[in-house]
């Protein structure tokens, strides 16, 4: 069990936390910790015109995939839907610094800084920043998960790939991580599509096999305080 009181989730998209740490999140959740996610853009909105009802429902369902994980119902904010290097990155630090002032987290997980998705990388450039270790910062620990159909089809065209050093333990998690991406129903795809529930399924069981649990969800460690 972390002494973690405080937890911050910083995703770009709603579905982003489920397929990248729902099952930390569910754990750290019933060790005690105060689970708290934070959405930069709705995830729908680079679809074209979007109805006020679609992105209602998109809400309901990140806040049906927290009602699964035991988590704090998520905050939304309204960046462009992959097209966040449209804004000012300062602005983007100020919402996520604002966000975690009322919170004051000693761990965030965010995006791996290599995903193919533009908003992924922005999102974990901007947490970086938002969490520079100024005297005083609460934050002990910064992870970068990995998004399947995003991490590993940037094929290191970001200059870097996912090499993860830090692995939690779901495997008493893994059924409510698959629950909470059933939320995102609509989302999801058919199998063989990396974004499907078979292959994050097999995904969690490698990421355990690889270090002799029975599923386990990988991070890149950014940084940590000892």
């Amino acid at each position: 069990m972390h002494e973690w009181t405080h937890v911050l989730v910083v995703a770009a998209h709603p579905d982003d936390e489920a397929l990248g740490c729902a099952g930390t999140m569910a754990r750290l959740a019933s060790e005690g910790a105060e689970v708290h996610t934070l959405f930069l853009s709705d995830g729908v909105n680079a679809r074209g015109e979007v109805a006020d009802t679609a992105l209602a429902e998109r809400r309901a369902m990140g806040d049906r995939a927290a009602a699964v994980l035991g988590t704090a119902l998520p905050a939304y904010l309204s960046f462009p839907d992959n097209r966040m290097d449209s804004v000012d990155l300062l602005d983007v630090v100020a919402a996520i610094e604002n966000h975690a002032s009322a919170i004051q987290p000693q761990a965030v997980f965010t995006h791996f800084a290599g995903d193919l998705n533009i908003d992924h990388r922005l999102c974990a450039q901007a947490v970086l920043t938002a969490f520079r270790p100024m005297p005083g910062q609460s934050i002990r620990s910064i992870y970068g998960f990995e998004v399947a159909s995003s991490t590993e089809w940037a094929f290191g065209a970001a200059g870097i790939n996912f090499a993860p050093d830090s692995f939690f333990d779901i495997s008493e998690h893994l059924p409510q991580k698959i629950e909470a991406l059933r939320a995102y129903a609509e989302e999801m795809r058919e199998f063989p599509h990396a974004r499907s529930i078979e292959a994050i399924e097999a995904l969690a069981r490698w990421r355990g096999a690889s270090v002799g649990v029975e599923a386990a969800e990988a991070f890149c460690l950014m940084r940590a305080l000892i």
